[in-house]
């Protein structure tokens, strides 16, 4: 097995099921740490985070496959995704100086709100909203797969009603530079936390960088809480104001002011993307990618605006 990811808690490894017959499938299992496989309130929170996706089936959602033990230490096998996170996406826009395509941006996003629309709105058998709340939507934690499926990963310190043992009002939960206003403050969240942290990606997406992310915690979190929200068209001229206003929506700090559900947020989005006719699609983001991350890379975005990108049908019109 090789590691694919490290975390705090647990590690990640590339891995084969194997089964009857010579059936071989790639998945990624998912460890506890051992130190940490010692401490009930590590095990519970991990063994939660298992019970809490096993019925999150939905294509913006990495699956769980299977909770097992051995030895008392815990591990989860999940779908492999074979792609990137967004947080190589992000860098590799850094370092190669261009900016990712707006409308690419948006349709990113608006993937992230349709998975989270879908945990959200999770129910248990008996019909009540199991009140899931990821608190985590940051970069490492999106998976772009090569065909271009965006899926959201890792509910490690997720919240949801009998299911999470994480305490509001004593820590702080969640990456600082993702937080919402109402996790700075360390109050009780619900849904609309998760969808101030989707202003933060789609502005990081379109920006290039985090507007509230400081040299210290302390400050990155004041920022969060008092930072003047810009007008996005002014620091990138090419904004669509329509997104701009979708921005501004999502990152009221009154979340009784922002959207009400990542389903309203989705929708904005998909109509800015989709009003005047055809947009981005899994595909086009797969081909956008492709050529992003190959030798000639640095003008990846620039083909996308001039509807150059290699692989794409409309291209072989030209």
């Amino acid at each position: 097995m090789r590691i694919i990811a490290e975390g705090g808690m647990g590690i990640v490894y590339e891995a084969e099921q194997k089964g009857a017959g010579k059936f071989v499938k790639r998945v990624a299992v998912k460890l506890i740490r051992e130190e940490y496989s010692k401490i009930e309130e590590f095990r519970s929170n991990f063994v939660g985070e298992a019970r809490l996706v096993a019925d999150l089936i939905h294509t913006n959602i990495v699956q769980t496959y299977h909770l097992g033990e051995i030895s008392g230490q815990y591990f989860m096998t999940m779908e492999y995704v074979d792609g990137i996170t967004l947080e190589d996406f992000i860098m590799r826009h850094r370092d190669t100086k261009q900016l990712v395509p707006t409308d690419l941006a948006a349709f990113i996003v608006s993937r992230i709100c349709r998975g989270l629309s879908h945990a959200h709105q999770r129910c248990d058998k008996s019909g009540r909203n199991l009140g899931i709340v990821h608190r985590d939507v940051n970069p490492r934690n999106i998976m772009l797969a090569r065909e271009g499926d965006v899926k959201l990963t890792d509910f490690g310190i997720a919240k949801a009603f009998d299911l999470m043992y994480n305490e509001e009002g004593e820590v702080i939960a969640g990456k600082d530079e993702y937080l919402s206003p109402e996790q700075a403050r360390r109050e009780v969240t619900d849904a609309r936390a998760d969808l101030f942290s989707c202003a933060i990606l789609l502005s990081e997406l379109l920006l290039g960088e985090n507007i509230f992310e400081a040299n210290r915690e302390e400050a990155t979190r004041k920022n969060i809480l008092e930072l003047s929200i810009p007008d996005f068209t002014d620091l990138r001229p090419e904004i669509d104001p329509r997104l701009d206003d979708i921005l501004q929506r999502a990152f009221k700090r009154n979340r009784d002011k922002r959207y009400q559900s990542a389903q309203a947020m989705l929708t904005a989005l998909e109509m800015f993307l989709y009003g005047d006719g055809y947009g981005p699609t899994n595909e086009k983001l797969a081909a956008y990618m492709l050529d992003l991350f190959e030798e000639g890379g640095e003008n990846a975005a620039e083909r996308w605006n001039k509807g150059l990108t290699p692989g794409l049908e409309q291209n072989e019109s030209d």
